[in-house]
C-alpha cells in the first residue's frame, strides 16, 4: 500500500496555474443555473419545490437548482439506505475503500473545477478553494487506508485451547448533515468515513452549497459505488433534518454546524423512537471561539501575520478563524499596531481573479449577523479598523477589529462566525491563559512565544482540542493535525485522525472454545 501523503497545495504564482483555475471557473460558469435532481437509490428524484444556490459575490447569479426533498422522499431514502446497508456492510473493507480510491484520483483530476465550484457557490478565494479541494482528496485517501488498517480488527490475548477475536462491524443508516464553511471537504469527509466503514448514507447538505454535494455524490457513483449507498437528499431542518435524527431506523448522526443545532441533535437523538434498538450514535462538531495568545518573549511580526491571517481567512467563516487575540501587555501596543496595518493592506472583492484576500460573507442572514456583532462591538472596545459592509451586489464586509475589549465581552465570547477580531491585554503568561481558557469552546488555539517553561505550560494548561504553537489557529491538514474540540465545540470526534473511523463501527469480540 503507498504510504499517505497530503495532496499538495496549488502554487498560484506561476501561470500554469493561474491558466487551469481559470478554466475551472469557466467550466462551472458552463453549467451554472443548471437544475439538479436528488439521488436516492441511484434514481434521480425531480421535485417542484427547489433550493436555489445563489453567488454570494453576485447575490443575483444563479449557482444552480436542487432538487428539495420532501417528508415521504426522506422516508423512501431512509428504506433503501436500511435496505442496502444489508448486503453494503458486507462487502470487502478493500473494496469499499477502493471505491474512496478511485473518487479521490477522479477528484485530483478535476481539482480546478471544484476549486472553480466552491469559488463560485462559496465565495472562496483561489487559495481557499484550492486548500478545501486538497483536504477532500486527502479525507479519501487517508480514511480508505485507515479502513484497511482496521479490516482484521487488533490483536487480543488467547489461552490454550480457546481463540479470541476483536473486529469492528459497521453500526447502520448514518444521517450526515455537513455545513456550508467547507462545503467539499467535511462534507466529502463525514460522508466517505460513514461509508468506508460500511454504513449507508442519508446525506443533507447544507442549503446554501448544495451543488458541490451534488457533484461529489457524482463522483462516487464513477467510482463504482453501489446505488443506495450514499443517497443524496437536500431539504430544511425542519421538515426533513429533524425527522431523520429522530428516525428509528438512524443509527449514526455526524452532524457539523452551530452550537445551537448541535445540542438539539443530541437531544432529539437521546429519545427512544418507537421500535428503535439502540442508543443513536452522534459525532458533532460545534463550532468555537478561538484564540491567539501572544507572549512579551515572541517573534511579534510572526505574532500579528498569524492573528489576522488566522481571522481574516475565508473572511473568518470557520470554526478554527482567530475571532480573539490575547496579548501580554509588555508587547501589547506594538503587536496591536502591527495587527493594523497588515489589516489595512489586506483587500475585499468578488475573489474570481484571485485579486484580494478576502471573498464575500455567505449570505444575506450572515451579512445581517455579522453587522449586528459589529454594532455590539463599537460599544465593547475601540474600533481599530474596518466596521462596515455593502450588501448592494455580494455580501462584502471590511475585516474588523476592535482593541482593549473585556475579556467577558459578548465579541469576546460569542462566535460570530465572520471578519471580526477582539484583542485584548493579559498582566503576565499565566492570566493570558486564564482569558483563553474563559470561554464555553475549546476548538483551536495558538501560542507565539519563544520561552520554552510557557509553551510547555501551555500545552498542558491551553484547553483546546488542536493547540498550535508559533504559527496560526486554522489549518489542520488531514492525517497531520487531527482536528475536533473540547466543550461545547463537540465531541472531539477527531477528523482525519486515526480514530475517527471507528467512531462510525461498532467492535465485537468472538471466543472459541478449541
Amino acid at each position: 500500500m503507498i504510504p499517505y501523503k497530503h495532496e499538495a497545495f496549488t502554487d498560484f504564482s506561476l501561470e500554469e496555474n493561474k491558466r487551469k483555475i481559470k478554466e475551472g471557473i469557466q467550466t462551472v460558469e458552463g453549467y451554472m443555473g443548471e437544475e439538479y435532481p436528488l439521488i436516492v437509490g441511484g434514481e434521480r428524484i425531480t421535485t417542484e419545490d427547489k433550493i436555489v444556490s445563489y453567488n454570494p459575490a453576485n447575490k443575483t447569479e444563479v449557482v444552480g437548482k436542487v432538487s428539495k426533498a420532501s417528508r415521504e422522499i426522506a422516508e423512501k431514502a431512509m428504506n433503501i439506505a436500511d435496505e442496502t446497508f444489508k448486503t453494503w456492510s458486507k462487502v470487502k473493507p478493500e473494496t469499499r475503500a477502493d471505491i474512496l480510491f478511485k473518487a479521490a484520483a477522479i477528484m485530483r483530476r478535476r481539482k480546478f473545477e471544484f476549486s472553480g465550484l466552491l469559488v463560485k457557490e462559496a465565495g472562496k478565494t483561489w487559495v481557499e478553494a484550492d486548500v478545501e479541494a486538497a483536504e477532500a482528496i486527502d479525507f479519501l485517501e487517508y480514511y480508505g487506508r485507515q479502513m484497511l488498517k482496521l479490516k482484521e480488527g487488533y490483536p487480543v490475548e488467547s489461552r490454550p485451547g480457546e481463540y479470541n477475536q476483536f473486529n469492528y462491524i459497521p453500526l447502520g443508516v448514518a444521517v450526515v448533515i455537513s455545513p456550508w464553511n467547507f462545503p467539499f471537504a467535511i462534507m466529502a469527509g463525514t460522508t466517505v468515513a460513514a461509508m468506508v466503514a460500511g454504513n449507508t448514507v442519508l446525506l443533507k447538505p447544507a442549503s446554501t452549497t448544495p451543488i458541490v454535494s451534488y457533484k461529489f455524490v457524482e463522483v462516487l457513483e464513477q467510482a463504482g459505488m453501489p446505488a443506495g449507498v450514499v443517497n443524496f437528499i437536500p431539504g430544511s431542518g425542519a421538515e426533513i433534518g429533524d425527522y431523520l435524527v429522530e428516525h428509528p431506523r438512524t443509527r449514526l448522526i455526524s452532524f457539523t454546524g452551530s452550537r445551537d443545532v448541535g445540542l438539539g441533535i443530541v437531544e432529539k437523538a437521546a429519545k427512544l423512537s418507537p421500535g428503535q434498538i439502540w442508543i443513536k450514535r452522534t459525532i458533532l462538531e460545534m463550532g468555537g471561539k478561538d484564540t491567539i495568545v501572544v507572549d512579551k518573549e515572541a517573534d511579534l511580526e510572526l505574532a500579528a501575520t498569524s492573528i489576522v491571517k488566522s481571522a481574516f481567512g475565508f473572511s473568518g467563516q470557520k470554526c478554527s478563524a482567530c475571532s480573539r487575540a490575547v496579548i501580554v501587555e509588555d508587547v501589547y501596543d506594538q503587536v496591536v499596531a502591527r495587527v493594523k496595518e497588515l489589516t489595512d493592506e489586506l483587500t475585499v472583492g468578488v475573489p474570481d481573479n484571485d485579486e484580494h484576500f478576502m471573498g464575500p460573507v455567505i449570505d444575506g442572514s450572515a451579512f445581517k449577523k455579522i453587522m449586528e456583532y459589529i454594532e455590539i462591538g463599537k460599544g465593547e472596545g475601540e474600533l481599530l479598523t474596518g466596521g462596515t459592509g455593502d450588501d448592494s451586489q455580494g455580501f462584502f464586509i471590511q475585516p474588523t477589529v476592535f482593541k482593549d475589549v473585556d475579556p467577558q465581552a459578548r465579541i469576546m465570547q460569542e462566535e460570530i462566525f465572520g471578519p471580526v477580531l477582539a484583542i485584548t491585554s493579559a498582566k503576565d503568561f499565566d492570566h493570558a491563559l486564564e482569558i483563553a481558557n474563559n470561554t464555553e469552546y475549546g476548538l483551536t488555539g495558538a501560542v507565539i512565544s519563544t520561552n520554552r517553561m510557557n509553551i510547555e505550560k501551555a500545552r498542558e494548561e491551553f484547553h483546546v482540542g488542536n493547540l498550535y504553537f508559533n504559527r496560526g489557529c486554522t489549518g489542520a491538514i488531514v492525517g497531520y493535525q487531527p482536528f475536533g474540540g473540547f466543550n461545547m465545540s463537540g465531541t472531539d470526534s477527531k477528523a482525519g485522525g486515526p480514530d475517527y473511523i471507528q467512531l462510525h463501527m461498532q467492535a465485537k469480540t468472538t471466543s472459541e472454545m478449541l
